[in-house]
């Protein structure tokens, strides 16, 4: 019981900090001044990735990565530690990026710790970070408070990392809240660097991208196409919009 009053304590005060935190001015993802990066996304450490279906984090970790693809911007990969039990990037990920930037980690936790990574970073001379990885609470949440320190603007895709549970998850965005990281979800990122469904990359190739990354709206998609094509109404649809 004591055990279980800490955790409460613990969240109940992280809650208290973000909301008494003003945050910082909203701030839109510029497309030329974004990079993506793909954090310790390992076929080991996504055994640990217990706050998600697996299949559902799977595909959330395949779709963070293919950003930079639809978008065209700039990647960096970077793993920890992949030749013991943490593991590769998953072959999807690899196989989608083959001229990246991978940082392959030989011990630091935190990737900013790492010279080789840093570097790439502030060669690509990107200032809006995109980011997720696995844990949440190491990975993703040590980086994202190393680059906010550094003067970065900080979006930790939400859906994209992973972690041992879900009060270690959310402890955790709470955190990188507090220090101004906007945590944001896959289709915010898409719209925000989107603005405009009539703009390239518009709705003509997020479409189709949607469809196989979020289906929740290429679905909506497919449903507007074949009422179109289908040309019918249902008895009892008639003046329901």
């Amino acid at each position: 019981m004591k055990c279980f009053l800490s955790v409460v304590a613990l969240v109940g005060a992280l809650s208290s900090l973000a909301a008494a935190d003003k945050g910082v001015a909203w701030e839109r993802l510029n497309l030329n001044d974004s990079l993506l990066l793909v954090v310790d996304m390992q076929v080991g450490l996504y055994q640990i990735a217990r706050d998600w279906d697996p299949t559902l984090y799977r595909d959330n970790m395949l779709a963070h990565a293919a950003l930079g693809k639809v978008f065209d911007m700039p990647v960096i990969m970077t793993t920890s530690a992949q030749s013991g039990p943490n593991g590769p990037l998953p072959k999807e990920i690899l196989e989608m990026y083959p001229n990246a930037t991978l940082i392959q980690r030989n011990g630091e936790v935190d990737a900013w710790d790492n010279s080789e990574f840093r570097a790439a970073v502030q060669a690509t001379h990107k200032k809006q970070i995109i980011l997720a990885g696995i844990t949440t609470d190491v990975c993703t949440t040590f980086l994202a408070l190393s680059l906010r320190a550094d003067g970065y603007s900080v979006w930790a895709n939400i859906e994209a990392s992973g972690t041992t549970s879900p009060l270690v998850r959310d402890a955790s965005n709470l955190r990188m809240q507090a220090a101004g990281v906007n945590m944001v979800s896959l289709f915010s990122i898409v719209c925000d660097l989107m603005r405009d469904w009539r703009n390239t990359p518009g709705s003509l190739q997020l479409l189709p991208w949607l469809d196989k990354y979020l289906p929740a709206y290429g679905y909506l998609a497919r449903h507007h196409l074949a009422a179109i094509e289908n040309g019918t109404v249902v008895a009892g649809e008639a003046g329901l919009v």
